[in-house]
């Protein structure tokens, strides 16, 4: 039985980062990448924390081997995908999601990412809250669309059945 459940999740798992590769460069603004908190929003409450950290990941790796995106495409993921999943188990709340995706990306994924421009790629100018304002306006974007999707998910009451689904 939970060999089953590992594999419809990591079913999951992978449709998300392929949705995720597709539509990061679609819909990219310059600084922020508003589809990568959408999805890791999604995942969160889909799948749970760590593969909502392991999407988040693969979709970095991704973007920067075939879209030449820099660390900042991890930086700028990680730490938020798995608040948003910890704060979604914690309080069972969608909203609860979206404001550790905000916090983890857009606070501290942002100042983790100084010293990642700083010392590997020897950027100068780069100060502790230089990443701050345009990874809050993308997580702040791409959350709140992984919200208003999730909420149409859960009207027809699709949210459920596929959580149901991925836990059986």
């Amino acid at each position: 039985m939970k060999a089953k459940t590992n594999v419809k999740k990591m079913a999951i798992l992978a449709m998300m980062v392929a949705l995720g590769v597709v539509l990061s460069p679609i819909l990219r603004v310059p600084g922020m990448a508003p589809m990568q908190h959408f999805i890791n929003v999604i995942v969160a409450v889909l799948l749970g924390p760590w593969y909502a950290l392991a999407c988040a990941v693969l979709i970095a790796l991704l973007r920067m081997w075939l879209l030449g995106v820099n660390l900042l495409a991890v930086t700028g993921a990680v730490f938020g995908a798995v608040l948003s999943g910890l704060l979604y188990r914690a309080t069972g709340k969608m909203l609860a999601a979206v404001a550790g995706e905000i916090v983890g990306t857009g606070i501290i994924g942002a100042m983790v990412s100084y010293p990642v421009m700083a010392f590997l790629y020897h950027m100068d100018g780069v100060v502790l809250f230089t990443y701050v304002p345009s990874f809050l306006a993308g997580t702040i974007i791409g959350g709140f669309a992984g919200y208003l999707f999730l909420i149409a998910l859960s009207k027809n009451g699709l949210l459920a059945r596929l959580q149901r689904m991925a836990n059986q």
